[in-house]
């Protein structure tokens, strides 16, 4: 049993919203419809369950058989169909690439030293030119999980030579109930 799995087991959801992230909208305002959308460490899925309201292709993909079973319940519940993966992201081997990712609390949950493997993984899992919507999370601590996620290292880890940035500086915050925030970036991929 994983750690997450035991989290889930015991009620330690924090991270859970308990709704769809405020963040959502931006995403959306950029996608055409039917386009294809990878959420890693999807979690319970609120946001799973919006897209394929909307009629995006989803894909979810989280570590927790508890999350990935209640996400299936509550897709059914309403009807709705999105591709489930309950497995490691890191062996995570689509035969498809992707129009967007929406990462949300995958990259600050994940230990900091993979995260240069995690950036590999997102770059090829999209499209060129697909989107990248990365929801930074900001604690201000050492440690983690949730890890900080410094703009200056997010600025190195996603390169301008893979990665392209937003001209604009300002970034969408989106505020937790326990006092931390996230910085919403849209980034497209470029490079090889």
């Amino acid at each position: 049993m994983t750690v997450w799995e035991e989290r889930y087991q015991r009620g330690e959801t924090g991270w859970d919203r308990g709704g769809v992230s405020p963040a959502l909208t931006q995403l959306v305002d950029h996608l055409h419809l039917e386009a294809r959308v990878l959420i890693p460490g999807c979690g319970r899925g609120h946001e799973v369950i919006e897209l394929a309201r909307l009629g995006f292709r989803v894909t979810a993909i989280d570590i927790a058989p508890s999350a990935i079973a209640h996400l299936s319940q509550q897709l059914e519940q309403e009807d709705l169909d999105a591709e489930l993966v309950n497995g490691d992201l890191f062996a995570y081997a689509p035969d498809h690439c992707f129009d967007a990712v929406y990462e949300q609390t995958c990259l600050c949950a994940i230990e900091p030293e993979q995260r240069a493997d995690y950036e590999q993984r997102l770059h090829g899992w999209l499209k060129p030119e697909g989107v990248l919507y990365a929801l930074f999370m900001q604690t201000g601590i050492r440690g983690g999980p949730p890890f900080h996620c410094d703009l200056l290292m997010m600025r190195e880890l996603f390169d301008a030579s893979r990665w392209q940035w937003p001209e604009e500086t300002g970034a969408v915050l989106v505020p937790h109930k326990n006092g931390r925030f996230e910085l919403g970036h849209m980034l497209r991929r470029t490079g090889r």
